[in-house]
């Protein structure tokens, strides 16, 4: 039998087997004696034990990756490690080189309809074994013509056959109806207390800037709903002289007033839309109405979207008083959330249930909560959560009192508007015969057991899954998984999107404490730890993120570990894994103290499910840097330009220096915290004031000067910026400054009044091992 790459198979078994694994992920470390174990430079997802021509074709971890790149061979062993099994997606992800494919016939197993991939075998030219559930396809007459090279017979070199990630334009027997056009509607809150915020100015000009850059093509339409006590329709319709307002004050049972001008062809009607957004924050300036009757105002919009699909984009700013879907308060004012009794279930089914609704009319929820107030996040964050939405929060958003937020809004909405966009998605994960899965964690609806609902895909969801080893995998060196995501484009064209992951299986425990991913398990275990916080409670959730860790390092010191030592040990590549579990410990979601916000804590919940992993790293584990003294020695490329690379310290007021300054970037906040002996050259060159004392207490922006310090911290700033899809403000702080304690907050490694230091957790860790 003759593998894809030409070389015969057992020389696949020979060389996975006979690699000298190198045993630095094993290397023993007290944790207790080496404390200074952070790498200086960002950490990067274990490479799976593979020969080097199937590593070099496996999935870009950023996409896919497994908490264990060495796969149990059993539930048995895995058991005995006492690390979870589970897989992070980044599916939809923007990337600047996707193979596209166009063909008449997708090559897929005819038994478990993988779609063929780099790692399935050829047999013969004519015969290929698939690699999930080992079937041998016949290969269809058309895929034996290369249309990259033109050359016919050569099956295994074609881009399906070459790539890990690629994208097929589908057929239409993978249509159920004719693509759907791009359809937004946007639903404003337009009560006394929302028009106070200033927040809808910022949303029509925003809206007006991006209007022509909004995904679509001929096909889009676009609509306008406003509610307070009453909701308000907007007729768009080509040949008015302007828009026409229609108010329904009857919300116990909400109807659509003339449904076909209320969602109109953007090109079509553009000048009518355009009035609209400019006027549209000037109609309620003198509104007194304080209600708010989202529940009947998102029942119109979906009834207005259930013919088309489509997204809605709610803007609220208050806890829903009126009709269907009215909240009461559950967080008294004055007494924060504690751990005890606080309410993070929904307090009434009927956002999950419309959210189903729209979710089996293709049509997703997108919130946009900006509120100063209770509002009840964990009811309202089901209308997203269900229908394959995204929640946003902007705490106590008010354009004079906040104006940074006005800012973080303008810039997030922007990439909102303007992002990729998939509509009326499913995705479907299928893994090798004898791996199963059984959670999903993310924003969508379970459809069937491996199927997810996803009506809206966009580019900055992340999605987790936990898995099984369901049979013994012997027989097997490797097992593969595949994320199929089927969607169509905002072009309307129906679209699959492919990502096939490959991984060694090991039957020893040290190589599966070997290819721990110590950030993949970190992020699995914190969306665990969200459903368990909801489930059970909040302790029950904190209770297993330590005992995650103390399981594990038991097992290693009782089983692998050959020589018995004092001290608390871990392999190296679980070394930082107490660490990630105390920054999970100390972050809002999960923290103990008692002056976390209910909503905010929702909200954390929130991203854990919905983000990437990398973001999710870094909200949870800040990188902190000194900035004061950038050269242009230890720099990255990055097209014409370089950016300074300073190394990343440990989160301990122990690595700051009053003589210096530093730059902690904790993924949706920014902190410069600057000494109070700064050289005078930064202070002038960077911050450009004479000298420390003259540093405006409230600055949140670095002023572009003509020297090459600043040029250096802006470039490096604006990097981290534009690495990821919301916009961290940056808080400039001396010592006496008020942001300084939610800057010490985020120095994980330190104690605070309510939680450990680094050192005393380990010393806790250690304790409850040796019961």
């Amino acid at each position: 039998m003759v593998s894809m790459h030409g070389f015969k198979s057992n020389t696949l078994a020979a060389s996975m087997g006979g690699l000298s694994l190198q045993p630095e992920g094993l290397r023993p470390i007290n944790l207790l004696q080496d404390r200074n174990i952070l790498p200086a430079t960002p950490l990067q997802a274990p490479i799976p034990n593979l020969h080097q021509d199937i590593q070099k074709l496996n999935c870009n971890p950023e996409l896919f990756r497994c908490t264990l790149t060495n796969i149990p061979q059993t539930q048995a062993l895995l058991n005995k490690a006492k690390l979870p099994l589970g897989l992070l997606l980044h599916p939809f992800k923007d990337l600047s080189q996707l193979p596209v494919v166009t063909s008449s016939t997708i090559v897929r197993c005819r038994s478990c309809r993988t779609y063929i991939n780099p790692f399935v075998s050829f047999l013969d030219q004519r015969r290929w074994k698939c690699n999930l559930c080992y079937r041998v396809n016949d290969v269809p007459e058309e895929f034996m013509y290369n249309p990259v090279t033109r050359v016919y017979g050569e099956p295994h070199k074609r881009p399906e056959v070459q790539n890990a990630t690629i994208e097929f334009m589908a057929p239409s027997e993978y249509m159920l109806r004719p693509p759907q056009p791009p359809v937004y509607l946007f639903v404003f809150d337009v009560s006394h207390n929302a028009i106070e915020t200033g927040y809808l100015d910022t949303v029509c000009k925003t809206l007006l800037d991006n209007l022509d850059l909004l995904p679509g093509n001929t096909r889009t339409k676009i609509g306008f709903i406003t509610f307070d006590s009453t909701i308000h329709f907007y007729s768009l319709q080509e040949g008015l002289s302007q828009p026409q307002m229609l108010i329904i004050s009857d919300i116990e049972d909400v109807f659509i007033p003339m449904p076909e001008n209320l969602l109109v062809n953007l090109n079509e009607s553009k000048e009518l839309i355009q009035d609209l957004l400019r006027t549209l924050p000037q109609m309620f300036i003198k509104s007194l109405e304080t209600q708010s009757a989202l529940g009947p105002a998102l029942q119109a919009a979906f009834k207005l979207m259930s013919p088309t699909g489509g997204r809605i984009t709610v803007f609220q700013t208050q806890l829903p008083s009126l009709g269907a879907g009215a909240l009461k308060p559950r967080e008294e004012p004055n007494q924060k959330a504690s751990t005890k009794d606080v309410p993070l279930t929904p307090s009434t089914d009927f956002y999950k249930k419309l959210a189903l609704d729209c979710s089996g009319q293709q049509v997703a929820v997108d919130l946009f909560l900006l509120s100063g107030q209770y509002s009840d996040l964990a009811s309202l964050g089901c209308i997203s959560r269900y229908s394959a939405g995204s929640v946003h929060y902007y705490q106590a958003y008010h354009h004079q009192h906040n104006p940074l937020l006005v800012e973080k809004l303008q810039k997030e909405l922007k990439r909102y508007l303007t992002r990729k966009i998939g509509f009326e998605a499913v995705m479907r994960i299928r893994c090798t015969k004898g791996l199963s899965i059984h959670t999903f964690h993310g924003n969508f609806f379970v459809r069937s057991t491996d199927l997810l609902s996803l009506p809206n895909v966009n580019p900055d969801a992340g999605y987790a899954v936990q898995m099984s080893v369901e049979e013994s995998l012997t027989d097997m060196q490797v097992v593969c998984f595949q994320s199929a995501l089927l969607y169509t484009s905002s072009k309307g064209e129906r679209r699959i999107r492919v990502h096939t992951l490959c991984l060694p299986v090991v039957n020893q425990l040290s190589d599966v404490y070997l290819g721990a991913d110590v950030q993949a398990i970190t992020g699995l275990l914190a969306n665990m730890a969200v459903d368990r916080s909801i489930s059970a409670s909040l302790s029950d959730a904190r209770d297993a993120l330590v005992n995650a860790v103390i399981d594990s390092l038991s097992a290693y010191r009782s089983s692998v570990l050959t020589i018995q030592q004092p001290g608390l040990m871990a392999p190296a590549s679980l070394r930082l894994f107490p660490l990630f579990i105390l920054a999970l410990l100390k972050q809002k979601a999960f923290q103990s103290k008692t002056n976390t916000r209910l909503d905010e804590r929702i909200f954390t919940m929130c991203q854990v499910k919905s983000q990437p992993l990398v973001y999710l790293m870094l909200i949870t584990h800040p990188n902190l840097y000194r900035i004061d003294n950038l050269t242009d020695e230890v720099t990255l490329n990055i097209g014409d330009r370089t950016v300074p690379q300073p190394p990343i310290l440990q989160l301990s007021v122990e690595k700051l220096n009053r003589d210096g300054a530093f730059l902690m970037d904790a993924g949706s906040v920014m902190f410069l915290w600057v000494g109070k002996n700064c050289g005078q050259n930064f202070i002038s060159q960077v911050l450009g004031a004479p000298n420390y004392a003259s540093i405006p207490h409230n600055m949140t922006h670095l002023p572009e000067l003509n020297t090459a310090e600043s040029s250096r911290v802006l470039a490096f700033i604006f990097w981290l910026r534009e690495q990821r899809p919301f916009f961290p403000i940056l808080y400039i702080l001396k010592d006496e400054s008020p942001w300084k304690p939610s800057f010490l907050q985020n120095m994980i490694e330190d104690r605070t009044e309510s939680a450990l230091s680094y050192y005393e957790f380990l010393l806790h860790i250690q304790q409850k091992m040796n019961k």
